[in-house]
């Protein structure tokens, strides 16, 4: 689900970024059917006009998946500067028109670089398409200034408009793509946690299988190969030494398997914590509700891999948010519910072949497992096992 996460994360960026392209388009069609029967809504000036729009547009949704990527993109950015200006020239340059392809080149072009290239960007963008606009105007072509406004407005209006804009374009992009670069540390600082978690439980259980086997195993071979030496001159003496290395080689079998049994034996309270930490790192809000006495063993261990086995239900097959796991107990049973609002129905075809093993577990203890939306957009799975008489609440 945490990768689910950063999949939609991506999406919502890269549309931000787009945002500025889809306005772009808006205010040249409404320029364009605004000023129709004028100069600058002629034929031979729209069709070669627009067509360079859907070139620019290809390149500007080209450098947006190069952004989010990180691949470099100084061709398309060259490319599309050029063809922005060169727009602006042919559709009129009506700052709120034509006029603003190049600050859309700006909200892109200035993603990914320096402060200082940034600051460069808006600044060389400002310079020259600002006394293209100010032509316009000047000309009659912007229906955004009434024809009796003065040439010094006119002036001030476009140049300001301009200047602000250059200033300010090249800073709301280059916010989204420092949050989506947050997120994308985050996902990988998550997943070398995940890496480095799994890399110490496996140095771990090395380590303690060497500490219990390996003196053992150093005795078997010590005394067998002390007994082949024994073979030919004291046949008694070398049987007693055979003796003892099958003693080892029990004792060591033995302690191997109650190792192994104790490494599959699952904790509850431990599989809860991880779970809990788990969903929450996957953005779901997980709140236990749990006993004051803790769950009789006969029962704790095969609700623990109920516990994880929902939880992975939940960040495969579902769109939860918030995620409640109560475990309750009388004299008589122990109940375990699972609750989640991100209930499909996908999840519901999935659970029902998912958790069989689990409702087999179950069954071996006397108990039962069902699992099934409520009508109200939550999905409800519940464990119950019966518990011995002498075990009290």
């Amino acid at each position: 689900m945490v990768a689910d996460g950063l999949g939609r994360a991506r999406k919502v960026v890269r549309w931000t970024l787009i945002g500025t392209l889809i306005v772009a388009w808006f205010l040249v069609v409404l320029m364009t059917i605004g000023g129709l029967g004028t100069e600058v809504s002629k034929w031979y000036r729209v069709l070669p006009a627009l067509a360079g729009l859907v070139v620019f547009s290809w390149l500007f949704v080209r450098m947006t998946g190069a952004i989010l990527s990180h691949r470099p993109f100084r061709r398309e950015i060259v490319v599309s500067g050029v063809l922005s200006v060169a727009l602006m020239v042919v559709g009129g340059a009506q700052m709120t028109g034509w006029g603003f392809v190049p600050l859309a080149w700006l909200s892109i072009a200035a993603v990914g670089v320096s402060r200082k290239v940034a600051v460069l960007l808006g600044a060389g963008t400002a310079v020259v398409v600002t006394p293209l606009a100010v032509v316009a105007t000047l000309a009659g072509n912007d229906p955004a200034f009434p024809g009796d406004t003065s040439t010094t407005g006119l002036v001030v209006g476009v140049t300001v408009y301009y200047v602000a804009m250059c200033a300010l374009f090249p800073w709301t992009n280059r916010l989204w793509v420092w949050i989506w670069r947050l997120a994308e540390e985050a996902h990988a600082g998550r997943e070398a946690q995940a890496r480095l978690a799994v890399a110490e439980e496996r140095l771990r259980f090395a380590r303690d299988l060497h500490d219990l086997v390996g003196h053992q195993l150093s005795a078997i071979a010590v005394k067998s190969e002390l007994a082949v030496r024994l073979s030919d001159a004291d046949a008694a003496a070398a049987k007693d030494e055979m003796a003892e290395v099958r003693g080892l080689a029990r004792t060591a079998l033995r302690e191997l398997r109650e190792t192994v049994r104790g490494y599959r034996r699952l904790d509850l309270n431990a599989e809860l914590a991880a779970v809990r930490g788990v969903l929450e790192a996957a953005g779901v809000s997980c709140r236990l509700h749990l006993p004051y006495r803790e769950v009789p063993e006969d029962v704790a261990p095969v609700f623990a891999w109920v516990v994880r086995e929902a939880a992975t239900n939940v960040l495969r097959h579902s769109s939860a948010s918030r995620c409640d796991i109560t475990v309750r107990h009388s004299e008589e049973a122990a109940v375990l519910e699972v609750r989640n609002d991100g209930v499909t129905r996908r999840a519901v075809e999935d659970i029902g072949s998912g958790l069989a093993g689990m409702g087999e577990r179950l069954a071996a203890v006397g108990g039962t497992l069902t699992a099934r939306p409520t009508g109200s957009g939550e999905f409800v799975l519940r464990a119950v096992a019966p518990l011995p008489v002498e075990v009290g609440a």
